[in-house]
């Protein structure tokens, strides 16, 4: 099982320890963050969604168009564009730069933010039906060789039909996230890759084979898995705490500025809510999973840490793909220097370590 490394280009140097100073489309920013990941050794970028940032199609095609072999994550939502358009979109994309395009679907937790961008369907296990319809009308616009119907509570389609297909012929990758009931399903039904958040080894156990199970019931194989984590790294286990620290004391510090602060009206995604219930177990789980950050901020991102030198956070990555996770989506703080910092020594040593692990037990990476 190969591995890949998954970095974020956000669209401004901004963090939960980084106020933004600059414009809140920041090409220059983009462009370079985008060319370090590609030099660090990352497979590829995620370009977020949110209902009041820029659009992530267009940032996409820039960083494709700035970099040479760096692919792109585009994360999209159901209910915001008509799926036959956005499979269009996605596959020309996909064409122009040779197959570089992956597709994330985030089916959003938040009803409130969902709202500024006028979806009005607060119900979650309805939106995940909607996905569900809404990828069934993507495949078909990327697949079908001749015009489709579509008959859905949500989707109606006549005579649908692509000329122009993805790149590949197994189409573009489709990425799931989600930890209700609900979204399971859909993971197990659409997803080539399913993505969770940094949790605990009995929680990515869990998550995991309820995926695996959905899947079956599809009559599909078992998707990939993604892991969504930050690493902190310092030269000694001792300064890499120290680190964690200073980093939890500067966002506690500049939440009022950053705005990332945990919701008043205490609404939270079945994702942030294992993350919460995992904080409440302790600041530091297993190994060395650190989860401060998010317990302060609500959890609604990845951000729980792990915490060490390079060779004890890579030990852990290989932990991580013993469980079956293949794909490791990773960003700091600090998103150009950390980017760099990780492909200094964090991204070769969990190749090497888990190559060596293949090795030792005789399997050979897909």
């Amino acid at each position: 099982m190969s591995v890949e490394f998954i970095g974020y280009i956000s669209n401004n140097n901004a963090s939960e320890t980084i106020v933004r100073n600059g414009p809140v489309l920041d090409r220059h920013h983009i462009e370079t963050v985008a060319k370090a990941h590609e030099n660090a050794g990352f497979d590829r970028v995620l370009l977020a969604f949110h209902s009041t940032i820029p659009d992530s199609l267009q940032v996409g095609q820039h960083v494709l168009g700035v970099t040479d072999k760096l692919n792109v994550l585009i994360a999209q939502r159901p209910g915001f564009t008509a799926p036959t358009l956005l499979a269009r979109q996605l596959a020309t994309i996909d064409q122009l730069w040779r197959g570089r395009v992956a597709l994330h679907v985030i089916t959003g937790g938040n009803a409130v933010e969902l709202r500024q961008d006028g979806n009005t369907l607060d119900d979650k296990d309805e939106r995940y039906a909607r996905t569900d319809e809404f990828l069934d009308v993507v495949r078909a616009e990327w697949s079908s060789p001749r015009p489709f119907d579509y008959r859905g509570k949500y989707y109606q389609v006549e005579q649908g039909f692509s000329q122009v297909k993805p790149y590949r012929a197994e189409g573009i990758p489709v990425f799931v996230g989600g930890a209700s009931d609900a979204a399971i399903e859909v993971a197990g039904k659409h997803a080539d890759t399913f993505a969770l958040w940094g949790e605990s080894y009995d929680q990515v156990r869990d998550v995991t084979a309820r995926v695996r199970s959905a899947a079956a019931r599809h009559g599909r194989p078992a998707p990939r898995f993604s892991l969504s984590v930050r690493p902190i790294l310092a030269e000694t286990e001792e300064k890499a705490w120290a680190k964690a620290e200073a980093i939890l004391e500067r966002a506690t510090a500049l939440q009022d500025q950053t705005g990332y602060r945990r919701p008043a009206d205490g609404r939270a995604t079945a994702g942030a809510k294992r993350l919460l219930a995992l904080a409440e177990q302790g600041s530091r789980i297993d190994k060395r999973l650190w989860t401060e950050i998010a317990k302060l901020t609500g959890a609604n991102s990845n951000t729980t840490a792990l915490v060490g030198t390079p060779e004890q956070v890579a030990e852990v990555f290989g932990d991580y793909y013993d469980l079956g996770i293949s794909h490791f989506l990773i960003r700091g703080f600090d998103p150009l220097i950390d980017a760099i910092d990780y492909g200094r020594e964090l991204i070769p040593l969990t190749r090497k370590r888990i190559a060596e692990r293949q090795a030792t037990r005789g399997v050979a990476a897909e």
